[in-house]
């Protein structure tokens, strides 16, 4: 995946946050949001010609997500799987079901 670059200026007009704010929205330290940054577990965000992190909504409704996610104690492995069902509309909801259902009874 290609990463989009910006002026921070543009960045900050198209509503783009850098990580501390992206990290005091979500509740996701800057620290574990480089760590899911490196892992795959958030796909590449853009970043400013200085190669400042900027977080769109969407990122952050991610890392909320994944914050939710640990929380409740599922492994990165299956939040991996349930973030690649969130983001595919196509998916029967059996497949969520399934890795929750799993989560329960552990």
């Amino acid at each position: 995946m290609t990463v989009k670059y910006f002026e921070m200026a543009e960045a900050r007009r198209d509503g783009h946050r850098n990580i501390g704010e992206a990290a005091k929205s979500s509740g996701v330290s800057p620290k574990m949001i480089r760590h899911y940054e490196a892992i795959g577990l958030l796909k590449k965000v853009a970043r400013t010609y200085a190669n400042y992190r900027v977080s769109g909504a969407n990122d952050v409704h991610t890392l909320r997500f994944i914050r939710r996610a640990r929380s409740l104690g599922f492994s990165i492995e299956d939040i991996r799987e349930l973030l690649s069902l969130w983001q595919n509309k196509s998916r029967p909801s059996a497949a969520v079901k399934k890795i929750s259902a799993g989560h329960v009874e552990d």
